[in-house]
């Protein structure tokens, strides 16, 4: 059985520690500031922080990243302590070079995790076990699906998965009020809305086909599909989203090198 030691127990570090609690290979344990936060269903509540460093194999590092300091990984490093860290903006070579070790993983769980359907990028240094990337991936797979990276991707990956649920959510709502707009109550709206974009993804999945491949079947000549594309290509639909990636990409690089010169 594999021990791991959740530090932080916030909306993503509750919802992993759940998840994992679920699972018989795992023995969890979670630490905050504020004990409180540590009522985990199936999770032990360690009493300090050296608790939950010294009785794990695995230590899951879920602060929030402006407190993610010099003297705070200094204080969680143990020889043979191997680490999985979920603070954003934080780069593989700060870790390992506070941490004193190249067992570590980067993960990018976005906010589903709650759900246990997280999309989740991994990324490890060169230098990281065969044993331990095999636990990580494991550990990541059981809140959602995992996708190992290298780690110059994470900026992307935040962009089309971090900070994609927010573009869906609003996705979501602007299409329920436009629905309103023209005649469908909101409460009634936004499911139709939310069961069709479910609709739309297992269609993906059943076909095996690419949106680019499944958009034409769905426009038929002068209907009205295609008249909405047209509408939706005028008003700069596709451009929106081309920007907002690209946006939540380059924020997740100015973050990541102020945490190299804040961290080394």
């Amino acid at each position: 059985m594999i021990r791991i030691s959740i530090i932080g127990c916030g909306n993503m570090g509750s919802s992993i520690a759940s998840a994992l609690a679920e699972n018989k290979d795992f023995k969890v344990a979670v630490y905050d500031n504020v004990p409180e936060k540590c009522n985990v269903l199936g999770a032990a509540a360690a009493k300090s922080l050296e608790e939950a460093r010294d009785s794990a194999d695995i230590l899951l590092i879920a602060i929030k990243p402006q407190y993610l300091t010099k003297d705070f990984l200094s204080s969680i490093k143990r020889p043979g302590l191997k680490y999985i860290s979920i603070a954003a903006g934080i780069p593989l070579s700060s870790l390992c070079g506070n941490l004193a070790t190249d067992n570590i993983a980067r993960f990018m769980p976005n906010m589903a995790a709650k759900a246990k359907k997280a999309v989740t990028a991994v990324a490890f240094p060169f230098g990281a076990d065969d044993d331990f990337k095999k636990t990580a991936l494991k550990i990541a797979s059981s809140f959602g699906s995992a996708f190992e990276l290298d780690e110059s991707n994470f900026s992307a990956f935040i962009g089309i998965s971090g900070s994609l649920i927010a573009y869906a959510l609003e996705f979501i709502n602007a299409s329920a009020m436009a629905g309103t707009n023209v005649g469908i109550p909101y409460p009634v709206s936004s499911q139709i809305v939310k069961d069709t974009l479910i609709s739309s993804c297992a269609l993906l999945d059943i076909t095996q086909k690419s949106p680019a491949e499944l958009i034409p079947s769905i426009c038929s000549a002068s209907g009205t599909t295609i008249r909405a594309m047209e509408a939706l290509a005028e008003n700069g639909f596709a451009n929106s989203l081309y920007k907002a990636v690209k946006a939540a990409s380059d924020r997740s690089q100015e973050l990541e090198e102020n945490a190299k010169e804040r961290l080394g």
